[in-house]
């Protein structure tokens, strides 16, 4: 798995995630989160349209960021899940839960939004 990390002008941060997120990787993601979300009202993106496959730990680690962000005045979303993560979050029950936007530039587009 890739993670990469992109701060814009207007404070948000983009987080990319590339390749499957599962309990052997979920420590990069959660980490990566933890740092970027480490700040007062964070706004962070995870685009995850890179991401081939998911497991609970993945998830765990999205709902995770989303309390962190939500409880420091902020906010998490989530930008352009694929089929196999789309049906993960909907049988979950995440996608009632977790911010989940069809593409990074709808989310960044609504940036202001908390």
């Amino acid at each position: 798995m890739q993670v990469s990390v992109i701060g814009n002008p207007d404070d948000t941060v983009v987080v990319t995630v590339r390749g499957d997120l599962d309990d052997g990787s979920d420590t990069v993601l959660g980490t990566t989160l933890e740092q970027v979300l480490d700040r007062p009202a964070p706004r962070v993106v995870v685009d995850v349209s890179g991401i081939g496959f998911c497991d609970s730990t993945g998830l765990r680690s999205f709902v995770a960021g989303h309390e962190r962000a939500r409880d420091a005045g902020g906010w998490l979303r989530l930008a352009a899940p694929g089929d196999q993560l789309s049906g993960l979050l909907r049988v979950a029950g995440l996608d009632e839960v977790l911010d989940v936007r069809p593409s990074v530039a709808d989310a960044l587009a609504t940036g202001t939004d908390l």
